[in-house]
């Protein structure tokens, strides 16, 4: 989800198209906290590791 985040930013960022520079920075802070959140231990929706 990071990743996707990050190639939507790119290409929002090269095309001048501000939705999916609006989408990248959303999935790429949801994916972040996704991530810290199963690195700590805390189960993501029913897993106990997110990746």
């Amino acid at each position: 989800m990071i990743i996707l985040g990050i190639i939507l930013l790119v290409i929002g960022f090269v095309t001048g198209i501000s939705i999916l520079w609006t989408i990248g920075i959303i999935l790429a802070v949801v994916g972040a906290i996704l991530w810290v959140l199963g690195t700590t231990g805390h189960a993501v929706a029913g897993r106990h590791h997110y990746w």
